[in-house]
């Protein structure tokens, strides 16, 4: 059985005294996909936040390898090279060509040579299909190239666990297959991932595991057949029902993902 590598117990988060997180637990396997959705508001994006200490919690506790996560500096420093995130809206730095933004923490934060971190980058874009886009800028890129130089860049620092915060949200429909594909292809490579999204076709074929968010806290925590199949939360068959028109005419999207 897989070892528990992220545990999450009990946590709160509040803005202004309201509660967005209300005593979420949560266990994380190695090599286990979880999605994560939910009505808009929810805390989806919020509790990666939490995981990745870029945001305070008011209770409970996070631990990675049975171990609480601290908040000093060093600590930090440590967390975020063990716990890569992806965001919505990349991140790149506009003035650094495409090599420079993925080698920068690489080289200054676990003092690689910049030879190891550009052979490692160049496998990794040649991965994802932009080899040839190593001495660009982020302005020369479209939506979807600049998504997928954002999860090479995460990739670089060799993380235990991927978050993935809505990275098709800002994309063109013609982009996000492009980027789901290399969700997708983590995904069978064993990578740990939590993923945020939208895409409803997505995460029932990439998930482990869907959890679904409401009222602060998770309502359902179930494998997609039986979430998308058969929700046993009324909240959950209504959160669905938006997306009933979509799943029915998309029934091949599943094999066209994997293509």
């Amino acid at each position: 059985m897989a070892e528990t590598i992220l545990s999450i117990e009990h946590l709160k988060k509040e803005y202004d005294g309201k509660p967005v997180l209300d005593d979420v637990s949560l266990k994380v396997k190695k090599g286990e996909v979880i999605v994560i959705v939910g009505p808009s508001g929810c805390g989806k994006s919020t509790l990666l936040r939490c995981i990745n200490a870029l945001e305070p919690i008011q209770g409970g506790e996070i631990r990675l390898h049975g171990e609480p996560i601290g908040s000093s500096p060093k600590q930090l420093a440590t967390l975020r090279q063990k716990i890569g995130m992806v965001f919505q809206s990349y991140e790149l730095f506009p003035h650094l060509t495409v090599m420079e933004n993925i080698i920068l923490a690489p080289t200054k934060v676990q003092k690689r040579t910049k030879a190891d971190a550009q052979t490692e980058a160049r496998t990794l874009l040649s991965r994802v299909g932009l080899a040839d886009r190593a001495d660009s800028y982020p302005r020369q890129l479209s939506g979807g190239q600049k998504q997928r130089i954002a999860i090479v860049r995460a990739l670089c620092m060799h993380p235990e666990i991927l978050l993935f915060d809505e990275v098709t949200a800002a994309l063109d429909p013609e982009m996000v297959h492009e980027v789901l594909q290399v969700l997708l292809d983590l995904a069978e490579q064993g990578r740990t991932m939590l993923i945020v999204t939208h895409e409803m076709q997505f995460a029932r074929a990439v998930a482990d595991r869907i959890l679904f968010l409401d009222d602060a806290n998770i309502v359902a925590d179930a494998a997609p057949e039986v979430f998308f199949d058969t929700p046993v939360s009324e909240r959950a068959k209504n959160f669905l029902s938006t997306f009933t028109f979509e799943r029915k005419n998309k029934n091949s999207q599943d094999a066209a993902l994997r293509v």
